[in-house]
This record gives structure tokens, C-alpha cells and sequence, in this order.
């Protein structure tokens, strides 16, 4: 198994199995898995939506909320929480710590 299907997994794991995406989840979670990675516990709503969007915007083009983050009513928004909350989580757990350090630990642009 690769290191980015284990964040996966692990980000998944987190969500309570009503959040879960009934299809197709396995793309998405190696996009939040990417956000433990990039952002790791600085993961924003907005990362969650924009991550979310790429997702959505190859499943169903025309769903209403593939908009800019900012412009979604606070309550859609808020339907972001739990997916930032499991990312957060995951980028803190020390278990997956050897992962999370090796993906980012060759990064010469620092």
C-alpha cells in the first residue's frame, strides 16, 4: 500500500460512515489525503471545499455547490467541518507521523 492510500484510509477512518461518500470516495480521500500533507492541521474549510470541488467537478459538473468557497451560505460551509476536522486529526496523529515527515522531508524549497 502506498503512503497516500494509507493518509486515505486514515482520513476516512476518521469521518462517521454518514459522512462517507456512498461512491467514488477513494478520489476524494487522496485529495484530503494531499491536504494532510500540504496543510496538515493549518487545513481550512475552504482547502476541504476546493478539494471537494475537484472531486465533485469530475462526478457531477453541474452540482450548485461547485462555487468559490466564499461565496456558499455559512451553513454549506459549515457541511465542511468534519472533513477538515478528520484531515486535522490525521496530520496530527503520530502513528502516521513517519509518513506525513517523509513526503515533506525532501522539499528544498523551504
Amino acid at each position: 500500500m502506498k503512503y497516500i492510500d494509507k493518509i486515505a484510509l486514515a482520513v476516512r477512518d476518521e469521518l462517521k460512515p454518514e459522512d462517507r461518500p456512498a461512491e467514488h470516495g477513494k478520489a476524494l480521500y487522496e485529495l484530503y489525503a494531499l491536504l494532510v500533507l500540504t496543510r496538515g492541521d493549518e487545513t481550512s474549510l475552504a482547502d476541504v471545499h476546493d478539494a471537494w470541488s475537484v472531486w465533485m467537478g469530475r462526478i457531477n459538473p453541474e452540482h450548485e455547490a461547485l462555487v468559490p468557497f466564499g461565496t456558499l451560505s455559512r451553513l454549506k460551509q459549515d457541511e465542511d467541518q468534519p472533513f477538515r476536522d478528520a484531515i486535522r486529526r490525521v496530520a496530527k496523529d503520530p502513528t502516521l507521523a513517519r509518513l506525513v515527515h517523509r513526503a515533506s522531508a525532501h522539499d528544498t524549497s523551504r
